[in-house]
């Protein structure tokens, strides 16, 4: 619903035109420089360069959204914003070749490093000894033996596991009446 003033008629154009404003308004403030202000999310960890202060990723700032050249047919755009501790100037640019962001200017990405024996995962098998499974069939048959032993050994604790499982979902009312 819209307030349409007495003094207004489908004549004098739109209600904006009228009324002399946008339909984006206080957003479109720039439009006729090419800008238009925007709610634009951090993709990822960065440290200012004005400050030295980490910004994470997911932080909102109203940006101004410029497009400042192609690659190919698309539109590469600059996201210009200040940052809320020290209200320095950040730039970040979509880079379409890459499906990335490139932090252009003031912010500088965090760089972020991962071991894969660190944390708690499973390892797979090492290099060396997939390439001879799938080269070696002799060796891939003694792999194969000692899966199956060790399946034997694991089966009376996986039976149950299924049992319990069965036992305890068998009936759902009573389950849930416990979890109230």
């Amino acid at each position: 619903n819209k307030y349409y003033p007495p003094e207004w008629d489908p004549s004098k154009g739109s209600i904006n035109t009228f009324r002399g404003s946008h339909p984006l308004r206080e957003r479109a403030r720039k439009l006729n420089q090419g800008i238009l202000i925007v709610r634009f999310e951090m993709p990822y960890n960065v440290w200012c360069l004005h400050c030295n202060a980490h910004i994470g990723r997911g932080v909102r700032y109203n940006a101004e959204k410029k497009a400042v050249g192609n690659y190919f047919s698309t539109k590469i755009l600059s996201f210009r914003m200040k940052c809320h501790l020290c209200s320095g100037m950040l730039e970040v640019r979509t880079d379409p070749k890459n499906a990335d962001y490139v932090m252009y200017s003031g912010v500088r990405r965090k760089t972020e490093t991962w071991e894969p024996g660190t944390d708690a995962t499973v390892s797979l098998l090492e290099e060396e000894a997939h390439d001879k499974l799938q080269s070696d069939p002799f060796y891939r048959l003694e792999h194969l033996q000692q899966d199956a032993s060790k399946a034997e050994q694991e089966e009376p604790e996986i039976s149950q596991l299924y049992e319990w499982r069965d036992e305890i979902s068998k009936d759902d009312y009573a389950m849930s009446r416990k979890l109230r």
